[in-house]
């Protein structure tokens, strides 16, 4: 007499192919957005320049400031063009001849940023308190050259690296 177990009676159910298994996929793709997060964070702090833009419309009336700090106010700026860099106060040009730039260019055509950081130390002597400075170049100056002056108007060159002007405000021509 021959037995038969209910397993091979029963008919066998075939296992479906359309299931997707998607665990790894998603495993793979939080691991990538993990690991660009991160490296964004850390990256973006190597390119940061806090620079501010120039606000356009007219000055706010609620706000005044003070009038004892007026007499003391300098309103710097450099501008930067072909033939070397204009350094402005805001009633002169502090320059050898009107026309001519502030820190020329040295004899091989290069800007002279050593020059530059040594007129800013003056500069900064003689208003120790004052911050900013607006940068303005003319179209045609590599951004190379925009970068260099804003890092030798920031602080000095020498090994105390003293804070200068670090308030930077770029300017239209």
């Amino acid at each position: 007499m021959a037995y038969y177990s209910r397993r091979k009676l029963k008919p066998r159910e075939e296992e479906e192919s359309g299931e997707l298994n998607i665990v790894p996929y998603l495993d793979i793709l939080m691991n990538l957005i993990l690991f660009m997060l991160l490296s964004i964070t850390g990256l973006a702090s190597f390119g940061i320049l806090n620079v501010s833009a120039p606000s356009y419309g007219a000055p706010s009336t609620t706000v005044t400031p003070p009038e004892s700090s007026e007499q003391n106010r300098l309103v710097l700026s450099v501008l930067i063009s072909k033939k070397g860099h204009f350094v402005n106060s805001e009633n002169a040009i502090l320059g050898s001849q009107e026309g001519s730039p502030t820190i020329p260019l040295k004899g091989d055509g290069a800007y002279d940023y050593a020059a530059l950081n040594e007129q800013m130390v003056k500069i900064k002597s003689a208003f120790p308190a004052e911050t900013k400075v607006i940068v303005a170049a003319d179209p045609d100056i590599p951004y190379d050259a925009l970068i260099q002056t804003m890092d030798s108007l920031r602080e000095t060159k020498d090994a105390s690296r003293r804070i200068l002007f670090p308030d930077v405000t770029l300017g239209a021509l």
